[in-house]
């Protein structure tokens, strides 16, 4: 059995704290508060933190309610009280008349960074359009390629609701999915894999609509299947669909990802010996894990997604985590590798099971190629 990736084993470790009771979670935030008191010698300030745990937790609670995001508040609710209270403390070992005014101001713009990374950012969803031109492509009008990857629906949202509105805008000639469609913590839910369907039966365009599974974990075979049968999606399974564009032919292949990359290494140049040499190659495979043997085989266009841009990005250092083997390498974006352009695409959706529901400097987006000669 290939191994767990980390990540994954971070995410499912994280659900254990959804099932931490309510009454335990109070006590933290009651004894978080009284420590700071004791700490600052003060049952104002005390009072003043407890205010603003207690704005944390109805902001989390108020999430799923309102029909913003899905996730549990415990972890995120823990993890803000614990990063308050570090804060807290640390103010008070430096005296000073302006530590007390500080630390409170500090606290505010915490609480204005949690609101937007939990109810802003996660609906920003954007366009990035991108132009690349190829002597393969020559004599022939631009072809719009939309790339669309890492849904992760939990329910119909702002943001998918957006998603359809710009799909229509965009018209684009083709449309290429790369995966992982429902949240892990709604996998085998009844609604949201009716809500997926749905969405899924709006994605048109002239030249058809592509699509790949995303990780084992979280797009296992036969949710797949039940998400796209009866669709006009054409479901890649270690194929290469082939199209005519004007006189231009344009092969997309799409490669099954699995925790194996020795494996799908093995698959991946297999199917890429199999391509017509005159063809602009359209490489869909859900992380860019494989970057090594598309840029040995001079694949034109590589689309990847999975890392989520790291969803939670600092300043300067970007993103925290990214679930590649290549960590920060490949963390978003566009790469040039020799003739191939790989680009790794932030997503729509966000990591579940007790994971935060939350963006940082990393908003969703779809990406819009136009293909063209040179």
């Amino acid at each position: 059995m290939a191994p767990r990736p980390p990540l994954k084993g971070v995410v499912d470790f994280s659900d254990h704290f959804s099932r931490v009771p309510v009454p335990v979670i109070v006590a933290c935030l009651l004894t978080a508060a009284g420590v700071v008191a004791w700490a600052w010698q003060s049952v104002w300030v005390g009072l003043c933190f407890g205010s603003l745990t207690l704005g944390d937790a109805v902001m989390l609670v108020a999430l799923p309610r309102l029909g913003r995001s899905y996730g549990a508040p415990h972890l995120p609710l823990l993890s803000l009280t614990a990063l308050r209270l570090a804060l807290a403390l640390a103010g008070t070992v430096v005296p000073s008349a302006w530590s007390l005014p500080l630390l409170g101001l500090i606290q505010i713009i915490l609480s204005l960074m949690a609101i937007y990374a939990c109810w802003i950012e996660p609906t920003r969803l954007g366009v990035t359009r991108i132009t690349l031109r190829s002597p393969r492509l020559n004599g022939c009008p631009p072809l719009r390629l939309l790339h669309i990857s890492d849904l992760h629906i939990e329910r119909i949202t702002a943001r998918e609701r957006r998603l359809l509105r710009l799909v229509e805008e965009l018209a684009a000639d083709v449309i290429v999915i790369t995966g992982d469609y429902l949240n892990l913590s709604y996998i085998h839910d009844a609604t949201a894999q009716r809500e997926t369907r749905d969405l899924l039966s709006q994605l048109r365009a002239s030249d058809g609509v592509y699509a790949i599974r995303g990780t084992l974990a979280v797009d296992p075979s036969e949710v797949v299947a039940r998400l796209l049968e009866g669709l006009n999606i054409t479901w890649l399974r270690d194929q290469v669909a082939s199209l005519s564009w004007h006189g231009c032919r344009l092969q997309i292949v799409g490669a099954e990802c699995s925790y194996d990359i020795a494996a799908d290494e093995r698959k991946l140049r297999h199917l890429l010996d199999s391509r017509a040499e005159d063809a602009f190659t359209v490489l869909l495979y859900h992380t860019p894990d494989v970057i090594p043997v598309a840029a040995e085989a001079g694949v034109d266009l590589y689309l990847a997604g999975h890392t989520h841009g790291g969803q939670l990005r600092l300043p300067f250092f970007g993103a925290l985590f990214t679930a590649s083997i290549y960590w920060k390498r490949y963390e978003m974006g566009a790469y040039r590798e020799g003739d191939t352009l790989l680009y790794v695409s932030r997503g729509l959706g966000m990591e579940g099971k007790g994971a935060p529901r939350a963006r940082f400097l990393c908003p969703p987006e779809i990406v819009l190629f136009t293909l063209q000669g040179e």
